[in-house]
């Protein structure tokens, strides 16, 4: 049994938090809002981000961070990407050196271009990093549908610790050391879900949405090699898993916020309406500037950030993409 610290109480924080505490690990959740620690001990529910899923009585909760993070042996950063490095800055002064932190948010900073797993490290040196990811939505975990994941690290020992800390039977963890590939995987698919999303808005069909994931790991599969990364990783669970969950399922933020553009709302009025931090969004920026910084062709990724901050109109961008001059669909391979 391990004292686990899950940093953030929303969907997906708490739905790890049911993971762990089946597992029989001594859980304590943190967040920053009073009220949502109150709700928390009072209905052992996530009310607002996971109704109908009630927690084990065993899980505390608290807004203290030094008593969160006490002697916690394992951390799960399980805030938003927005809000990674300000949440880790304030926890390190209490995690114990040697702990694990296991990063959950997908994104990328949209100023430094910096994973999550790079921040964690920089305002958290003491402790090892992992990154847990995969196509994995908070309403199905918290329900115990069977998922399955990836655990990175580039430490085999943390990655097979925290394999063995969050694996049960109705939750499946591999291991994998390209933690780049498992991170821009998890990052960008929640751009290429906006897009998918506003597919769905425009009333296109199946094999517009199926063309349009395809090019996305195609986009996807071309920046993680060019920053170190392998092109298994992306034909794995954090890859083409997460990008199909995310593009198509009802609980993606990401494909529901594309799909209020798509029907005409601008950023604000979608923004508003999903109620929850889409990451896409954040991540749309830095995805454009890292493929600019590694000469990579990101058509997709452009298109998105047009209609995000350029005010584009999403079905002049959709006819744009298509008409783009011809080309073939793997210039590595020879007639």
């Amino acid at each position: 049994m391990k004292k686990v610290c899950v940093l953030g109480a929303g969907s997906w924080g708490t739905a790890l938090s049911i993971v762990l505490a089946n597992n029989g690990h001594d859980v304590i959740v943190w967040s920053i809002d009073p009220e949502e620690v109150l709700m928390l001990k009072d209905y052992r529910e996530q009310r607002d981000k996971l109704p109908g899923v009630i927690l084990p009585n065993t899980i505390e909760f608290t807004t203290d961070l030094e008593l969160a993070l006490g002697d916690a042996e394992l951390i799960v950063c399980a805030v938003p990407s927005p809000f990674v490095r300000s949440t880790m800055k304030s926890a390190a002064p209490f995690v114990k050196n040697g702990a694990i932190v296991v990063d959950v948010a997908k994104g990328i900073e949209d100023h430094t271009y910096k994973t999550m797993t790079e921040i964690i490290k920089e305002e958290c040196p003491q402790a090892q990093v992992a990154i847990l990811s995969g196509p994995s939505h908070a309403e199905e975990v918290g329900r115990k549908i069977p998922t399955t994941v990836v655990a990175g690290s580039k430490n085999k020992e943390v990655a097979e610790v925290v394999q063995d800390t969050f694996m049960n039977e109705v939750f499946r963890v591999y291991t994998s050391p390209d933690v780049i590939g498992i991170e821009l995987g998890g990052s960008l698919k929640n751009v290429i879900a906006l897009a998918a999303g506003a597919i769905d808005g425009l009333g296109f069909g199946d094999n517009t949405k199926a063309a349009l994931m395809t090019r996305g790991i195609a986009e996807i599969s071309r920046l993680v090699i060019a920053m170190g990364g392998h092109i298994e990783t992306l034909a794995g669970l954090s890859g083409i898993g997460d990008l199909i969950v995310t593009c198509t399922s009802k609980h993606s933020r990401n494909r529901n916020a594309g799909f209020l553009l798509g029907q005409g709302k601008t950023y604000q009025e979608a923004m508003d309406e999903v109620k929850m931090v889409v990451e896409g969004v954040y991540s749309a920026k830095a995805a454009l500037a890292l493929g600019k910084k590694y000469g990579v062709s990101m058509p997709i990724v452009e298109a998105v950030n047009a209609v995000l901050f350029e005010d584009a109109d999403v079905r002049e961008v959709s006819v744009k993409l298509l008409m783009r001059d011809r080309t073939s669909e793997s210039e590595k391979l020879e007639w």
